[in-house]
C-alpha cells in the first residue's frame, strides 16, 4: 500500500516531465511566431517576447490563405469519399463473402505497404493521361485510392462484431444489400467513421509528397506552401513559425473535438477481425 502511495505522485511527475519536454518545440514556435523578426535570435528563442506581435500571423495568413483553402477542397471529399467506400468495402468483405473474398482482402491490405515514391512517375504519367494532373480532384483521387487499403481494414473489423441475425433478420423483412447497408450498418458504424474521418483528415492535410509533385503554384495545399513560405536567403522565423501553427490549428481541433471518439472507435474493432 506504501509502495502504491508512493509510486503514484512518482508516475504523474514523470508523466507531466515527459509531456513537458514533448510540448518544448510548441512552446518555441509559439513564442517566435509572436516576437518582431528583430528579437528572433538563437540566443533568445527561449525568452517570451518583450511586446507581443501579430504581424507574423497577419503575413502567414495572407501568403497561405489560397493553399488552406485548397486543402480544405482536398481534405473534405477525399476524407468522405474514402470513408463511405471504404464503409461499403468493409460491409462486403465481412457479411456478404464470396468466393476468393479473403484473397481479394489480402490484396487490397498490399495497398498500404506500397512506398508512395515507387508509384510516382506512373502515377503522374496516368493522371496526365487522363487530365487530373495539377488539379485538386486529382489529389483526391490519388488519396480516396491509397486510402482504401486502411479504411477498409478498419470497416472490416468493425462489422465483423455485428451479429450475422442482424443481417438475417433485415434479409427477411425483405431488405436488400444497399437497403441492409444504409438503415442497419450505417447507423450502428457512425464512432468507426468518426475514427476513419480523424485518420484520413489528419493523413490527408499533413501528407506532403503527392502535393509537391502532382501539383504546382496555385493548386497546391497549404503544407507545400508552408515550405515554399521559408523563402530562399532570409527566414522570416517569426513568420515561418506563425504559419506551421496555422497548418496546424485544423488538424489539432480535430483531435480536441473528436478525440474521445477515435479512441472508443479504435477499440470497438479490436476484439475481433
Amino acid at each position: 500500500m506504501v509502495l502504491q502511495r508512493i509510486s503514484k505522485p512518482i508516475i504523474y511527475l514523470i508523466l507531466i516531465a515527459m509531456s513537458l519536454f514533448f510540448l518544448m518545440p510548441v512552446y518555441v514556435m509559439l513564442i517566435t511566431s509572436l516576437k518582431p523578426f528583430d528579437q528572433v535570435t538563437l540566443a533568445t528563442m527561449w525568452e517570451l517576447p518583450k511586446t507581443l506581435d501579430f504581424s507574423g500571423y497577419s503575413e502567414a495568413f495572407e501568403k497561405l490563405a489560397p493553399n488552406l483553402l485548397n486543402s480544405f477542397y482536398l481534405v473534405i471529399p477525399a476524407t468522405l469519399l474514402s470513408a463511405l467506400l471504404g464503409a461499403m468495402n468493409g460491409y462486403v468483405l465481412a457479411k456478404w463473402k464470396f468466393k476468393g473474398a479473403d484473397i481479394l482482402f489480402t490484396i487490397i491490405l498490399f495497398g498500404m505497404f506500397i512506398p508512395y515514391q515507387s508509384i510516382l512517375i506512373p502515377l503522374i504519367q496516368f493522371l496526365r493521361e487522363i487530365g487530373l494532373y495539377n488539379t485538386i480532384p486529382g489529389l483526391v483521387f490519388v488519396h480516396v485510392v491509397y486510402g482504401l487499403p486502411i479504411t477498409t481494414l478498419m470497416f472490416r473489423n468493425f462489422y465483423a462484431n455485428i451479429p450475422d441475425e442482424m443481417i438475417e433478420s433485415a434479409q427477411i423483412d425483405g431488405a436488400g444489400f444497399i437497403g441492409i447497408f444504409r438503415h442497419i450498418m450505417i447507423p450502428l458504424s457512425i464512432t468507426s467513421f468518426v475514427v476513419v474521418a480523424i485518420w484520413q483528415f489528419t493523413n490527408i492535410w499533413n501528407e506532403f509528397l503527392f502535393a509537391v509533385t502532382i501539383t504546382t503554384s496555385d493548386q497546391q495545399p497549404i503544407m507545400v506552401a508552408l515550405q515554399n513560405l521559408s523563402g530562399s536567403q532570409i527566414v522570416h522565423w517569426n513568420v515561418q513559425m506563425a504559419g506551421a501553427l496555422l497548418a496546424a490549428l485544423p488538424t489539432l481541433l480535430v483531435y480536441i473535438l473528436l478525440g474521445k471518439y477515435f479512441v472508443k472507435g479504435l477499440l470497438a474493432g479490436s476484439v475481433k477481425g
